[in-house]
């Protein structure tokens, strides 16, 4: 049996969290934690107890839609309106993300 490859790990690991992940849930950042533009941070950064995560401008974008108002489903489509982008790519990188800084406790789903 021959052993699989990084990237169909990877395909796996994001479908997987694509499948884990509701259309319907209302991601919105936790008590403590919120996403602030910081020169000195050189951009846009989430601040957590004790903790700063750098994001780059495609995380930013995405977390500023994380109010717990909007559906992931509203976000994707949002961002893919607005970046004229297709709407599974868009969904692939936003679940990964989500699953991500929902890890690190950065995220309610």
């Amino acid at each position: 049996m021959q052993p699989s490859s990084p990237a169909a790990r990877i395909r796996r690991t994001v479908a997987a969290q694509m499948s884990a992940m509701s259309p319907d849930a209302r991601p919105k950042l936790p008590r403590g934690v919120r996403l602030t533009h910081n020169e000195a941070q050189g951009g846009w950064v989430l601040l957590a107890p004790e903790r700063v995560f750098k994001a780059d401008a495609i995380a930013a974008e995405i977390v500023k839609r994380c109010t717990g108002e909007a559906t992931v489903a509203e976000i994707v489509d949002d961002l893919a309106k607005t970046f004229n982008a297709p709407r599974e790519r868009i969904m692939t990188d936003v679940a990964a993300m989500l699953s991500g800084l929902a890890d690190k406790k950065l995220i309610e789903i």
